[in-house]
């Protein structure tokens, strides 16, 4: 039998860190349940996060590269448009949206902070492919999941709250085109201007 020191010692990632990601992925689940309901959890940025747990569990590079590509660049972007925001008390970049949610104080405050993830999300993800190393597979599967994920985000869920921006850009219902059109659209340029671009850095940058 494999004693526990033993395990820990041939472990990448450290105890504490998948304890301290796991406990506040727990806390937040039922929030986001309760606040936002089941829906939510399509948001690329919830799947990476719940994903990620059992990536850390596992010390699985594939999950961990997969929701790399996914997320690394959208999260970059958000975390720009948060602390533009935070520095200029909500002005914020003016043709990213992502973040005005954050300063609506509508929106109970404990749920924002939840919703602080993001800023350490990509921390995460990227302290554990140090860690791991980048599996190119990635990019495939996380294609394959947009894929999947966009489609099921446009034809059942409420346009309003406009998922992955299967609906428009921002807040606005796009309407220079039909609707399926668009989702069309995203689903080729998600791969081509995200994942890809994240892909050739994460591999030219990291072992395989």
């Amino acid at each position: 039998m494999i004693s526990r020191e033993k395990i820990q010692l041939n472990a990448k990632l450290p105890l504490w860190f998948k304890l301290v990601y796991t406990i506040f992925v727990m806390l937040l689940v039922p929030v986001y349940w309760f606040e936002h309901g089941p829906t939510n959890f399509l948001w690329a940025s919830d799947i990476a996060l719940l994903v990620t747990v059992v990536a850390l569990w596992r010390e699985n590079r594939f999950l961990v590269s997969t929701m790399a590509v996914g997320v690394l660049l959208p999260e970059l972007l958000w975390n720009i448009d948060f602390f533009a925001r935070l520095i200029t008390e909500g002005d914020g970049v003016l043709w990213f949206e992502a973040t005005r949610y954050m300063f609506n104080p509508d929106i109970p405050l404990y749920v924002r902070g939840l919703s602080l993830f993001h800023v350490f999300l990509p921390a995460v993800l990227i302290y554990s492919l140090l860690r791991l190393g980048y599996d190119s597979r990635g990019l495939l599967a996380q294609c394959l999941l947009a894929w999947l994920v966009l489609p099921i985000s446009y034809f059942f869920t409420d346009p309003t709250r406009n998922i992955n921006g299967v609906f428009g850009f921002g807040d606005t219902v796009q309407t220079a085109m039909p609707g399926e059109l668009y989702l069309l659209l995203l689903m080729l340029l998600y791969p081509l201007l995200l994942y890809t671009p994240t892909h050739l850095i994460l591999k030219k940058c990291l072992k395989n």
